[in-house]
């Protein structure tokens, strides 16, 4: 595929550019989240000011991370090796379109749950945490993004795990610490696999330095290897663990229900999307042969998790569970992007459609969690069966709530639609009709699945039993006065502005997800900022 040729001269890779001062910003995001994260530790006590503070913080997130991303879209991608050991021995940082902008738009949704969460976390939560566990969990997702070494992406893993965990246990219910132990069992379980594969990766080629490896897998003779192919096989299943994908996707509608409605609303919108980043990362950049000969199995994968996740959204009358299944279902159309991208041709488009789709999913899950969270304050329940009436008590909430259903189901005018259009596109073009077809039917089953939970919660008069075309009105819960808070508000409608002008306008991010594709189809760019370039 387009990715596998390198021309870079070995010799030259040991030569490293002086940083410029705007390029530290590429360590701002993790600097400011650690930082921050132990901050608001040492001032758990204090739990009027830790939120402000937390909130702050990831505020100052987003305005580095969009000074980042500014850098790289002006000057291309950049990089910085800690401590003076130049690559491919040193740890290398590096900012590329793609990393940069899920850096962006992961700390836009990191800020909007912080102050979500002012209002939904009470104060037992803020005081075992919820603040330091929700910046050192960004400390992990920017770090992933934003690593050159694949060592250190295991490492940042092991970071925003190991604090998801706390989140997830935020309240100590009997309910999250169920939903905890089945969501550590699978992704400890993939988390071996991807040392064990990162053990073997540095065997045959002593260096786990990404642009390293990309230039010495294109000398080999024989790059599709039998042992590259075991290696290949393990990360795809360690990744696919982290990614929710079928058939060990079973854990996260397990466990995504159990938390605080804004953890649920974070982890939906971030940690999955980790793991098709990764995916990427390791069979479009480092191991394209293997991609070319995994391509069938990726695709029936893709095509597996698309139906399973908009058939399990169907059967849900919980809402947190039947939202989880579209967590799964939008992985689906993600890995389509990747097994199309096996074709040289059809590349580019297939991997612009899956980050175009990564960051939609990522800013609209979040939204729909949150929604959902409001729908509970509103009709004291999350089952589908006890609401009812919804759209007499906010009809602005309502219609906020059908423009993300429409977008989750990838329906025009909303960001949904462009990058669906893009991977139906890709697939038609390289002859996989099957994977085009597969997305289309999982866009019309999503589809369904929304209009009921429209019909159910805010169409019909009232919960379950009520008769039809009868107004009545709703008990509402002990919840429902914090409905008044602007923090409640004003993060979902942020996030539902950012629906609505990615559908709308999509040219930007279009742009943006074409040059992060093309900094991992034709890494030649990367390769050269990483190792290094003759003056």
């Amino acid at each position: 595929m387009a990715g596998s040729s390198v021309p870079v001269d070995y010799a030259d890779a040991m030569i490293v550019t002086p940083i410029a001062a705007g390029d530290w910003l590429i360590v701002a995001p993790s600097l400011i989240t650690m930082v921050g994260g132990a901050l608001c530790l040492m001032l758990r006590k204090n739990t009027d000011l830790q939120p402000k503070l937390g909130v702050a913080l990831l505020g100052l997130l987003v305005l580095a991370s969009l000074g980042l991303l500014i850098r790289v879209l002006d000057h291309g991608v950049i990089t910085m090796v800690m401590g003076n050991w130049l690559p491919p021995f040193g740890i290398a940082v590096t900012a590329d379109p793609l990393g940069a902008t899920l850096t962006f738009i992961g700390s836009v949704v990191a800020f909007c749950a912080g102050i979500f969460g002012m209002k939904t976390v009470s104060s037992s939560g803020r005081r075992y945490g919820f603040y330091p566990f929700l910046l050192l969990l960004m400390t992990g997702v920017c770090g992933s993004f934003l690593t050159a070494d694949v060592f250190n992406l295991y490492v940042w893993f092991e970071v925003l795990l190991i604090s998801s965990y706390g989140l997830l246990i935020l309240g100590n219910d009997r309910i999250q610490l169920d939903g905890a132990v089945k969501y550590g069992v699978l992704n400890l379980v993939g988390t071996n696999l991807f040392l064990i594969a990162t053990g073997l990766l540095y065997g045959i080629f002593g260096t786990l330095n990404m642009a390293d490896i990309a230039v010495k897998v294109d000398s080999l003779e024989n790059p599709a290897s039998g042992t590259l192919a075991t290696v290949a096989a393990l990360y795809f299943l360690a990744f696919a663990m982290k990614a929710a994908a079928f058939p060990v996707n079973f854990w996260l509608p397990a466990s995504y229900h159990t938390p605080n409605i804004v953890v649920s609303a974070v982890f939906a919108g971030l940690l999955t999307k980790v793991g098709v980043y990764a995916l990427i990362r390791i069979f479009v950049l480092i191991l394209p042969a293997s991609l070319d000969y995994m391509a069938d199995v990726i695709g029936i994968v893709a095509i597996a998790t698309l139906i399973t996740g908009a058939l399990g959204a169907l059967a849900q009358s919980e809402i947190r569970r039947l939202l989880g299944y579209l967590v799964i279902a939008g992985i689906g159309s993600m890995l389509a992007g990747l097994a199309i991208a096996s074709s040289d041709t059809q590349a580019t488009l297939a991997i612009s459609g899956a980050i175009f789709y990564a960051v939609h999913s990522i800013i609209v899950m979040t939204a729909l969690y949150m929604a959902a969270g409001i729908m509970g304050m509103m009709g004291g329940s999350f089952n589908l069966r006890q609401l009812g009436g919804l759209y007499h008590k906010s009809v602005a909430f309502a219609g906020v709530f059908l423009v993300l259903a429409f977008a989750v189901s990838g329906l025009p005018p909303f960001s949904g639609f462009w990058p669906k259009v893009m991977l139906v596109d890709a697939a038609f073009q390289s002859d996989r009709f099957w994977l085009g077809a597969a997305i289309l039917v999982s866009g019309f089953l999503t589809t369904l699945a929304m209009g009921r939970v429209w019909i159910y919660a805010f169409w019909r008069g009232g919960p379950e039993g009520t008769a039809d075309g009868q107004s009545v009105a709703i008990a509402g819960s002990p919840d429902e006065q914090q409905l008044g808070s602007g923090a409640v508000w004003l993060p979902l409608g942020v996030l539902t502005a950012l629906v609505v002008y990615f559908g709308l306008q999509p040219e930007w991010m279009i742009e943006l997800a074409t040059q992060g594709a093309s900094s991992v189809v034709d890494p030649f760019g990367y390769i050269r900022s990483v190792l290094g370039e003759q003056g």
